[in-house]
């Protein structure tokens, strides 16, 4: 399978400026560039689909680039935005850049400049006079041409600044640079950006001729469950950096999916190959209710982003909570766990009392009426008796005390460490 058929059979690909030219570049060795916006110090999933379509295409043997908008960033790119972003100062904008740049090294190959580079536009946009700016590429767009582009209609109700009017340019003269100084003739980009990347194909024609090879394809935008994009400004976004979106986050997330998007997602997140993806899905529909294709979507996308020990430990945490065997786990996977349950414990109590200062019950006599169901278990092991005390002894690493009641509901108390 072609690169091309491989990228289409994924449901990554949604517009092509012209497919058939496209196969024609890509039938041998091309440089391709997407662009990576550093408005925060961490990329999310949503940029984590772009990482992935460069990799397979540097697979395939082509070299890629990867430009931080280190310049492009202090503007700000107007699509998908009903309003004007905030600006951040330079200060800002450097650390993120130098943040996303990392991040980038970790999925990408820059090894040897033929196989890839990471670069950033603010070493020759920032350079360029005002002056130059409107003499050497603003002549060659005219109002009409960028009122045409949905990325600007869609926001002159609201209204637009000249800041952002601007920003389709500065992306235009990405591609006419990379294109000069590298041979890069395709860039791809999110379907929301392409008003920006048919306006540098056309400039680069304006300025070469007619017959300059330029080309441009977008992926699609991946939705969640809710038909929101994975994004950093949606609530609940899945940062790469796992400070801020831990690997069993991740991975229970993947793990929650519908049973359709579990397949969709294999094709869009992870390396496997056609015939693996082709035998999960088919071996997940013979056996609803057993998620084989979200264990497996899981697991690898946290594999990919976050290493296998990770995803390991991911999974064993994820089987932890179902078996409810959680002496296994030592403190800081009890934190990632169920860390936003914790309640402090100041002194030692009956289970009867425990439950009800946890929340596990809201009364003693409902508490009772649990424990003598036996349906209480503490630190993995059933207890029966209401008048059973609890002591910092019994706690896992002398701090944890981690109550099940039922087969799914968790509750967290901690004893406070002594000094």
């Amino acid at each position: 399978m072609n690169i091309v058929d491989e990228l289409n059979y994924r449901g990554l690909i949604e517009q092509y400026s012209n497919e058939e030219n496209v196969r024609k570049l890509l039938s041998t060795k091309q440089t391709i560039y997407c662009g990576f916006d550093p408005s925060a110090a961490s990329m999310h999933v949503g940029n984590y689909v772009m990482i992935s379509i460069l990799k397979r295409l540097q697979m395939a043997g082509h070299r890629i680039i990867a430009v931080v908008g280190g310049a492009t960033g202090m503007i700000g790119d107007p699509s998908g935005k009903s309003k004007e972003r905030n600006l951040q100062t330079k200060e800002a904008l450097a650390q993120n850049t130098a943040c996303i740049k990392a991040q980038l090294e970790r999925f990408l190959d820059f090894s040897d400049p033929e196989r890839g580079l990471v670069v950033n536009n603010y070493d020759w946009l920032g350079t360029m006079s005002t002056l130059d700016f409107l003499r050497d590429y603003g002549k060659y767009f005219t109002i009409n041409y960028m009122l045409s582009k949905e990325i600007v209609s869609s926001r002159l109700e609201v209204g637009i600044s000249f800041t952002e009017f601007s920003y389709q340019i500065l992306q235009s003269i990405d591609f006419y640079h990379l294109r000069k100084e590298y041979g890069c003739k395709i860039q791809i980009g999110g379907n929301d950006q392409w008003g920006n990347l048919t306006s540098g194909m056309e400039l680069i024609r304006k300025l070469d001729g007619d017959d300059a090879e330029a080309e441009v394809m977008t992926a699609h935008l991946i939705t969640r469950a809710d038909g929101k994009k994975f994004g950093k400004s949606e609530k609940g976004a899945l940062f790469l950096n796992p400070e801020l979106t831990s690997p069993y986050q991740l991975y229970q997330y993947f793990m929650n999916t519908t049973d359709e998007d579990a397949v969709k997602y294999l094709k869009v997140f992870t390396f496997l190959s056609h015939d693996e993806i082709e035998a999960v899905s088919k071996e997940h529909f013979e056996h609803p209710g057993e998620r084989i294709a979200q264990k497996k979507l899981a697991y690898e996308i946290t594999k990919d982003i976050h290493g296998v020990e990770a995803a390991e430990e991911a999974v064993k945490m994820s089987n932890v909570l179902f078996s409810g065997d959680v002496a296994s786990l030592n403190g800081k996977e009890i934190e990632e766990l169920l860390g936003s349950l914790k309640v402090k414990l100041d002194h030692e109590m009956s289970l009867l009392d425990l439950l009800v200062t946890l929340g596990a019950a809201p009364s003693k006599t409902q508490a009772k009426t649990f424990i003598l169901q036996n349906s209480v278990a503490v630190n993995g092991e059933k207890c029966a008796d209401p008048a059973k005390i609890i002591t910092k002894d019994m706690a896992i690493e002398g701090k944890y005390i981690v109550l099940r009641r039922g087969k799914k509901n968790y509750f967290l108390g901690a004893f406070e460490k002594e000094n």
